[in-house]
């Protein structure tokens, strides 16, 4: 994907599935910052609640170091009652985790001893190294599924990884951003919609369809453990778009121009394979995708 000219690779984070979901990106971070030269790594998402803030910062610095300051953080807190369970995290204390976990990663990037206290942590006079490359460490995104994360995006500072309906996730953001007095076009906007370049959309969305019906039924079941993490499920119409685009390049390129445009998305991650069917089956679609419909659809959205 970087000899195609692609800028990006997010990977995402579950735990304890018989399919063998990534359950930490770090060791993976690791091998792709050792192969490329050019493209940014990180997450949508990293669990928030079940890293340790200390040893995460000590990781994303190393990582920084061996990238060359290539590396960026999506957060979020986590929905899925099973993980919880499994890591022995109480799961009400998922904000305070969160929270506590963006602003103790700032102050240990800050190339200075710190102390913290707060609800769920407690550090005096301690100094984190290695420095990242990168002046206040890796960039930060925020994962929003309701106002409330929204919200606390522009609290904190970050970027914004939006999912769910535009009047919870997206515009309460922007509002706010705004009404502190900074301009959100200076953040970044991301979030992952699959995309599949084909001339045959009958044929590959058969071969398509079952995968995809397996991701969504175990993001269902995630989904069903937290009441608060409905609202994109409740009338998914109303929902920001991130199911497949099937198409050939023309029909890939207007939707993407559309899409990106309408939402003031800046940064889009499509799936690099679907669960249960062989890579090889993306290899073409993503190559045509990287090098046809991604240039026109950067021509457009830049003229």
């Amino acid at each position: 994907i970087e000899d195609w000219g692609l800028d990006l690779v997010w990977f995402t984070e579950h735990h304890f599935l018989e399919d063998g979901h990534l359950p930490n990106f770090v060791p993976v971070a690791g091998a792709v910052a050792a192969i490329t030269e050019r493209v940014r790594i990180s997450t949508d998402i990293l669990l928030a609640p079940f890293a340790h803030p200390v040893r995460l910062a000590e990781d994303l610095a190393v990582l920084d170091n061996l990238s060359g300051g290539r590396m960026e953080l999506g957060l979020g807190m986590g929905y899925a009652a099973h993980e919880f369970a499994g890591f022995g995290v109480p799961q009400k204390n998922r904000v305070s985790l969160t929270e506590e976990l963006i602003q103790i990663l700032r102050l240990a990037w800050s190339g200075e001893p710190f102390s913290f206290e707060g609800k769920r942590y407690r550090f005096n006079d301690l100094r984190v190294t290695p420095d990242p490359v990168q002046a206040g460490g890796p960039p930060l995104w925020v994962a929003g599924m309701s106002r409330n994360a929204a919200l606390r995006a522009a609290r904190f500072d970050t970027n914004l990884l939006p999912q769910g309906p535009r009047d919870q996730v997206l515009d309460p953001w922007r509002d706010a951003v705004a009404a502190d007095g900074r301009n959100p076009g200076d953040y970044r906007v991301g979030l992952i919609r699959s995309v599949f370049v084909t001339d045959d959309p009958e044929r590959d969305w058969a071969l398509l369809k079952p995968a995809e019906r397996y991701r969504m039924s175990v993001y269902a079941g995630f989904n069903e453990s937290t009441p608060d993490s409905l609202a994109a499920l409740e009338d998914p119409r109303s929902s920001i778009p991130q199911g497949w685009l099937i198409g050939d390049e023309d029909t890939c390129v207007d939707e993407l121009v559309r899409y990106l445009g309408e939402y003031g998305i800046t940064d889009m991650v499509t799936w690099g394979a679907a669960p249960g069917l062989p890579p090889s089956l993306m290899n073409e679609s993503l190559e045509r995708f990287a090098t046809k419909v991604v240039p026109r659809v950067r021509a457009a959205l830049e003229g």
